[in-house]
């Protein structure tokens, strides 16, 4: 795959709306040529414990930074024509249309690509985590549940089995 946006959001809590921040890192003709990240303010605007406990962001984090809407605004001319890439599509994915169904966005159909299926189709059994296939693909994912880190670790693997 030699052009793709390779995608990463975490969620305040466990509605797929709560996105508060996305990573994306953008390959055309198989070379890096672009990447963004930026903190959400989630909708709706609580953490649980566990999420935060995961990746580390708290309200505090989040409670200046900008809506979904004006986000997708600095992204969507980034990623204009590629299709989409995540390890695990079906969380990725879903969040992404939810949030535009929850602030009433015409969503693009993005194609989406999931590197932990085609993962899980090149080496069968095992762990199929994250920074496990990075590591696999040759990436070192240092900071695991940063968007922009697991983008990063989500293109390593798109380059190497998609």
């Amino acid at each position: 795959m030699q052009d793709f946006a390779a995608i990463d959001f975490e969620t305040a809590n466990n509605e797929r709306t709560s996105v508060c921040s996305v990573g994306i890192v953008v390959y055309r003709n198989g070379e890096k040529v672009d990447e963004f990240y930026s903190l959400i303010k989630p909708e709706p605007e609580y953490y649980t414990y566990w999420c935060s406990k995961v990746h580390g962001i708290t309200a505090k984090d989040t409670e200046n930074a900008p809506v979904f809407p004006d986000v997708w605004a600095q992204i969507e001319p980034k990623i204009e024509g590629l299709p989409l890439v995540a390890h695990n599509k079906a969380f990725d994915e879903s969040c992404l249309k939810a949030v535009f169904r929850c602030y009433q966005m015409d969503y693009p159909d993005y194609p989406f690509y999931c590197t932990l299926q085609q993962s899980r189709k090149v080496w069968r059994g095992g762990r199929h985590n994250l920074d496990i296939i990075a590591a696999r693909c040759g990436f070192n994912l240092e900071n695991h549940h940063n968007a922009l880190a697991d983008a990063e670790a989500c293109a390593a693997i798109a380059r190497e089995i998609l």
